[in-house]
């Protein structure tokens, strides 16, 4: 018996990285498995698998009600879709800041306002949203990404408030630096990728990145029957860089 079985999950962004990694889990566990993505096509066959626009709004509608459609009920929403950025507060355009927002925020906004119908008639119904380290610790060069992430984190706690009196939990997990594809492109693009790797994974306090199936558990927990007394918290995998201070030997 899986801890999803009977269960219809829809996963955005779940062509790659943390998203796919958590499509695989919750499928593995039972449920029917919606993954919505830009992509061309899924990397692996899923139950139903939509290309969407999120920056869109008649296009997350229209996703959204296409993969309801296909597995016939919603029980779990996981907002995993968004762009990175990097700079510091001088560094972005304006341009740039409505996109990273239009996508991270706004794009979250979009698929939850679809699915609410569908996750009111579910029993099970939990909302995760997919944060980031950098909304509760201040790093560089991540001004823009960081005011994303630092929203969705906000947000994930307002719509917990709004959602619970209707039985839908709501709750984010905050990765920390994570060993995924966007992450590789952006060592790829590091003057000297070994050493940019290398500083990435000494920052955190056990010494390496996170792995995507790292952040898929803590997701699958948060979305499971089992969490049921568990909304508006956020988890945070990230080998204690929010939290702990270790003393350096020596």
């Amino acid at each position: 018996m899986g801890a999803f079985d009977g269960l219809g999950a829809l996963v955005t962004g779940g062509a790659s990285g943390i998203g796919l990694a958590t499509a695989r889990l919750l499928a593995a566990e039972g449920a029917r498995v919606a993954v919505l993505d830009r992509a061309e096509a899924a990397p692996e066959p899923f139950d139903v698998y939509v290309r969407a626009d999120i920056g869109h709004d008649p296009s997350a509608m229209a996703a959204v009600e296409q993969a309801v459609s296909a597995l016939g009920r919603l029980d779990v929403l996981v907002n995993n879709a968004g762009i990175g950025a990097r700079g510091g507060i001088e560094d972005n355009t304006d341009k740039e800041w409505h996109q990273v927002l239009d996508i991270n925020v706004l794009g979250l906004v979009r698929v939850t306002r679809a699915a609410l119908p569908a996750l009111r008639g579910s029993a099970h119904a939990a909302i995760v949203n997919i944060s980031s380290i950098a909304a509760t610790a201040g790093l560089p060069q991540r001004a823009l990404y960081s005011a994303s992430k630092g929203a969705v984190l906000s947000l994930t706690r307002a719509m917990a408030a709004d959602l619970l009196p209707e039985g839908i939990r709501v709750n984010a997990v905050n990765p920390g630096t994570a060993d995924t594809p966007w992450v590789s492109r952006l060592l790829d693009r590091a003057h000297d990728p070994a050493a940019e790797h290398a500083a990435l994974a000494a920052r955190q306090p056990h010494g390496r990145l996170v792995s995507a199936d790292e952040v898929a558990a803590a997701v699958a927990y948060l979305a499971s029957p089992a969490a049921a007394s568990t909304t508006g918290t956020a988890l945070a995998v990230d080998g204690g860089m929010d939290g702990l201070r270790l003393r350096k030997e020596g």
